[in-house]
């Protein structure tokens, strides 16, 4: 670290910034030194800091914020380790929550199943198999008190991934916090809440974009007076990566989406600082480390540009681009599953190299089923290793000034304004997805990707070279058919036992709000208090906006 005396960026960022941070969030409680005893300072900076270097890197906690959106970053507190979990019945996912939370996990992040996902309940037809597969049912009320049954909401964070009926699993939430006596001032986590990626990449939506557009902004709108510590929005570039896209394309992609979220709540009539602090983002760590690590220096500096310039923001919070991220699902073999561990680990570094605020570590076998406890506990001790064994967290930014790190972080920001600029050219993202633009530009490098592996100029260990012959898996976690069937049982009971004269008044003025431009997020909570299930609610919502069709591009 440069001598305080040596250059005026640097001590107005030391003493103003860096040490004022300390007193609301001191630095953890242990010596900051290499194995072998050297002492690690909190930033390093050139010997010669131009204004180059200020205007494109800078301080941590200071616009552009490449190195970092708090001023300490790890030296105050790790990242939240915080693992996607939740399978069969909600009795079932309570216990795995508290087992995680048990071996230190710092945050829950829900996995919902597919009916849940697009608003079924688990006696539809249409549900029919899924029930409690790829995540948790959640048809009612009753559900999620029996998920968060002995997890104080006022003490832990939770992030939902659920997008096309965010409103109604938020509003879930909040009613089992007024059940514990949490106020929503209390109450802290994030809801996906990203529709348009799910055009894009990953499927699960219900209504067209217009209608789901309004249901966002309704959230913006009510939590930025009810619920203000809740992150209402998960910009995903995640599913973008995971679909095939390149490192650049997931930045771009990503923050076009932000973009057309402000730009709709804007039009909502909502100011920018009122909403904007709380947008969080969601990105994939992939295997590549450094172009990784270089993807969230850009993608953070990029945000701040755009809020800043574009949108006119003026509280600092509205330009940080705060994110989650989750090592690469796409990258785990079926093949030799030990491997996926160490993926894992390069991938976590490339996560907290690039300054990420919380984090998910794939588990070894997903590739083959649901997690087992043995293998999510290997996924979190993982992060933990990381957080306190590799000292990689003990300075900010370590990699800063890497003639490679920087040169990336240039390119990838470079080529996502061209994605940014195109995407305005036809028209938004909105008008892009319609079109075609991005799914075909991630199909055709998802293609290009493939066939490289394919004829061996991309090598997947035990995949396409150092194959071994393989027993077949024992242990795997399988989900009874029978969740199913208990699912639906306790779905029968919860309607037998609610007021059914409640329940048909509240959706009946649902109808009505949906109908007219008013805010529906309070509607909603009252059909939640009644029971309504998730399908019901939005079978309600159907009735009104109809139902997304996908296009199919060639």
């Amino acid at each position: 670290m440069k001598s305080k005396d040596e250059n005026p960026q640097f001590t107005n960022w030391y003493e103003n910034i860096y040490k004022k941070s300390l007193i609301k969030s001191p630095e953890r409680e242990e010596e900051f030194t290499t194995c072998s005893f050297k002492p690690v300072e909190p930033l390093y900076i050139p010997d010669k800091a131009d204004s180059n270097y200020e205007e494109k890197i800078g301080y941590p906690g200071l616009y552009p914020f490449t190195r970092g959106i708090q001023p300490t970053m790890y030296r105050g507190r790790f990242w939240t380790m915080r693992q996607y979990a939740g399978f069969g019945t909600a009795k079932e996912s309570n216990e795995r929550y508290r087992y995680l939370l048990k071996q230190g996990q710092s945050g829950l992040s829900v996995a919902f199943d597919l009916p849940t996902q697009i608003g079924y309940d688990s006696d539809d037809p249409i549900a029919s198999g899924e029930v409690g597969k790829v995540g948790v049912a959640i048809d009612t009320l009753a559900d999620m008190e029996i998920l968060f049954d002995k997890i104080p909401l006022d003490k832990v964070s939770t992030s939902m991934t659920i997008n096309a009926p965010a409103s109604i699993l938020l509003a879930m939430y909040l009613a089992v916090a007024e059940k514990q006596g949490v106020g929503k001032d209390q109450v802290s986590g994030t809801i996906q809440n990203d529709i348009l990626k799910e055009y894009i990449a990953r499927g699960t939506y219900i209504f067209p974009p217009k209608p789901s557009m309004r249901l966002i902004t309704n959230i913006f709108e009510y939590c930025s007076k009810e619920v203000p510590k809740w992150n209402t929005i998960s910009i995903s570039g995640y599913h973008i990566r995971e679909a095939g896209s390149t490192a650049s394309q997931e930045v771009g992609f990503t923050l076009a989406n932000g973009i057309a979220y402000v730009e709709a709540a804007l039009k909502a009539g909502l100011d920018v600082d009122d909403f904007a602090k709380r947008l969080s983002f969601f990105f994939n760590a992939h295997n590549d480390l450094l172009e990784e690590i270089a993807k969230f220096r850009a993608a953070r500096r990029l945000w701040a540009k755009i809020m800043k310039n574009r949108f006119k923001a003026k509280d600092p919070r509205s330009l940080m681009l705060r994110f989650h991220s989750q090592t690469a699902g796409s990258t785990l073999t079926a093949q030799q599953v030990d491997n996926n561990i160490v993926r894992v680990t390069i991938q976590t570094l490339a996560a907290v190299l690039g300054g990420t605020q919380s984090l998910h570590t794939n588990s070894r076998d997903e590739a083959l089923a649901l997690p087992t406890e043995e293998s999510v506990r290997i996924a979190l001790r993982t992060q933990q290793i990381v957080a306190y064994e590799s000292g990689v967290a003990n300075t900010i930014d370590p990699l800063a000034g890497s003639y490679y790190i920087e040169h990336l972080t240039d390119s990838i920001e470079k080529e996502a304004e061209e994605y940014i600029e195109k995407i305005e050219s036809l028209g938004g993202m909105i008008s892009a997805i319609e079109s075609g633009y991005v799914q075909t530009e991630i199909q055709q490098a998802a293609y290009k990707y493939e066939l490289e592996i394919e004829r061996g100029k991309r090598v997947i260990v035990g995949v396409n070279k150092f194959q071994i012959r393989e027993d077949e898996h024992k242990d795997l976690l399988k989900i009874d058919l029978k969740v199913q069937e208990e699912q639906i049982k306790f779905l029968n009971k919860v309607k037998s036992e609610r007021n059914s004269i409640e329940v048909s008044k509240s959706l009946s003025e649902l109808r009505k709000a949906a109908e007219n431009d008013v805010n529906m997020m309070p509607f909603i909570l009252n059909c939640v208090r009644n029971y309504c299930s998730i399908g019901e609610i939005s079978n309600t919502l159907r009735e009104v906006f109809g139902e997304y069709k996908e296009h199919v591009f060639i």
